[in-house]
């Protein structure tokens, strides 16, 4: 695992952030940055993020918690999330070939979490994210519960909704986290 080091991420983000400035139109990257370096845990969550090729940028604020919105905004599903069922429980079902690991468990190590079909929505406002690839995201417990698990992407100019079974997972299907700060 690589050494995580402020000093080398902060750069990473605040070159994103202002090469993006559409994502988060009038926030000031020193406000973001602010609050980054009082916040060791949300740096390390944010490591992991680029580290697994997520490049996460700012695409919200809330003024009333004084959050900045963090989301994996590669132009793919991170690359190295991909090829992953949706939780353990879909992970321990699979008898033969079962993957490396799983979208939920991912996510809370990661101290992140995944998208739901909502917030996938919203990011999909801000350009065209999953055009070839695919993303797993929250899905409602009565899905989940008959064994599926929902999963987006873009094609064709729109957000397309899906389901699959909980423990498919395929190279091309990973998943898109966020992080408040």
């Amino acid at each position: 695992m690589e050494t995580f080091r402020n000093e080398d991420l902060l750069p990473v983000l605040k070159d994103r952030f202002e090469k993006n400035m559409s994502r988060h139109e009038g926030l000031q990257w020193a406000d973001v940055e602010e609050k980054l370096t009082n916040d060791e845990d949300k740096m390390r969550s944010l490591f992991e993020m680029e580290r697994t090729g997520g490049e996460p940028d700012v695409i919200g604020y809330d003024s009333v918690k004084n959050e900045y919105l963090f989301c994996d905004c590669s132009a793919e599903s991170p690359k190295g999330r991909r090829s992953v069922c949706f939780d353990l429980e879909a992970l321990q079902s699979r008898k033969k070939h079962p993957p490396e690991n799983n979208a939920m468990d991912m996510a809370a190590s990661m101290g992140i979490e995944m998208l739901n079909e909502s917030q996938y929505r919203t990011l999909q406002e801000l350009g065209d994210f999953d055009m070839k690839t695919s993303s797993w995201v929250q899905t409602p417990p009565e899905i989940r519960k008959l064994g599926g698990a929902l999963f987006c992407d873009k094609r064709y100019n729109r957000v397309f909704v899906y389901h699959n079974g909980a423990d498919s997972y395929y190279a091309a299907r990973g998943f898109r986290g966020f992080l408040k700060v």
